[in-house]
């Protein structure tokens, strides 16, 4: 039997012939075949072996971490036989989720007698961050695993991948009660800047990595729609700042 896992922590063939010698050492593994551009690692077992027994195996170089894939959504098959989904499809939860906000947003920022454009912005940002956050802190540990595959600051800073999803709770709440909106604005442009770096490398090198945006639960592909999730909020954290000036 072969099961594949997500091993963080590679950047090289050096680390990538480590984790193979590593994991070949495990009894019952009879081979390993390690996709260091994926991050996977496909394992060949004559008989069941638990995560944490090959967790165990690398436990001595900690910034190695083996976990269990997600599994991905179902999927209708083309004539290949092969999955295939629509660009609908695969993007459903993103889609529903900014959906619900717009709408949220539009229905605060009309509530007065005249439409509130900075009102409508900071209740969209305010529901963006605290509806993201919610979904990685259901699996803090695979958004740690998937967001160090491609974040600049995540790849060097393991840590870094838990303490974002906090980053964007506090933003959330901070967004929602007004709180210092300045500071705040300033603190979401740093934040998605540094963020967006590491989405448009993995983009534009084609890499076929998960997008960590909204945790380990749902699978989605790394793509244009992420640039446009954090440019959106990089823009709109500007013009927030334009509009208090």
């Amino acid at each position: 039997m072969t099961h594949t896992y997500q091993i963080s922590g590679m950047t090289c063939s050096g680390c990538q012939n480590k984790v193979e010698t590593l994991l070949n050492q495990v009894a019952g593994v009879n081979k390993v075949n390690i996709d260091l551009t994926k991050g996977t690692a496909d394992i060949t077992m004559a008989q069941h072996i638990s995560t944490d027994a090959l967790k165990a195996a690398l436990k001595d170089y900690p910034k190695y971490q083996l976990t269990e894939t997600v599994q991905p959504m179902p999927a209708f098959t083309d004539d290949n036989g092969e999955k295939k989904r629509s660009w609908a499809a695969t993007y459903q939860p993103i889609l529903l989720i900014f959906g619900y906000i717009t709408a949220i947003s539009l229905i605060a920022a009309l509530s007065g007698e005249h439409f509130r454009l900075t009102l409508a912005m900071r209740v969209f940002m305010a529901g963006f961050f605290l509806i993201f956050s919610f979904f990685k802190m259901l699996d803090l540990d695979g958004f740690a695993d998937s967001y160090a595959m491609y974040d600049i600051v995540a790849k060097k800073f393991r840590a870094w991948g838990y303490g974002y999803a906090f980053v964007e709770l506090a933003l959330g709440l901070a967004y929602a009660a007004n709180f210092q909106p300045i500071i705040t604005s300033y603190i979401t442009l740093l934040v998605m800047t540094v963020s967006i770096v590491g989405v448009l490398q993995s983009v534009l090198n084609k890499r076929k990595i998960k997008c960590a945006c909204l945790g380990a639960v749902f699978n989605l592909p790394m793509s244009t729609v992420t640039i446009i999730e954090d440019a959106l909020m990089i823009a709109m954290s500007v013009a927030m700042l334009w509009l208090m000036a």
